[in-house]
């Protein structure tokens, strides 16, 4: 029997900094995978990617990869890329930019709007979701544990 259930936990996020340091955090839980990062522009993707790759040794620009849809990253030989489909029009486009096979070949993957890939992208290893709770903002993450018995 294989039984599945989401685990998920609300992180309140005062600031910038905050944001960062839950990047920095997650680094030391799950230096490789797949990513997926929701929310409204501005909510602290690319920010909360940022304080990731830094943990991880990255000292160098972290960009938002909307206009590029894609940001590479090289840590120590390990391949990472920051995807942002905020500007794909339908999800097959994603064919057509190589994400798939890129998503095969990178260590870890952090993947911006992956909504708009419909059910082309794999499952994430983790979900989070940034919003903003007032002033500040807060994440929720969320894992999905596959429990087979």
């Amino acid at each position: 029997m294989t039984v599945t259930f989401e685990k998920k936990r609300v992180i309140p996020l005062r600031n910038l900094d905050d944001t960062e340091a839950l990047g920095a955090s997650l680094a030391t839980q799950l230096p490789q995978g797949l990513v997926f990062l929701r929310g409204p522009l501005g909510a602290g993707k690319t920010t909360l990617v940022r304080g990731w790759l830094r943990a991880l040794g990255y000292d160098g620009p972290v960009k938002s990869p909307t206009f590029t849809l894609v940001e590479p990253y090289e840590i120590d030989s390990v391949q990472i890329l920051h995807f942002d489909l905020f500007r794909i029009a339908k999800p097959s486009e994603i064919e057509y930019i190589g994400m798939l096979e890129h998503l095969e070949t990178s260590q870890l993957q952090f993947v911006e709007w992956p909504e708009r890939g419909d059910n082309l992208l794999p499952d994430p290893d983790l979900d989070i979701q940034l919003e903003y709770d007032g002033s500040s903002r807060q994440a929720t993450i969320s894992v999905e544990i596959v429990d087979k018995k």
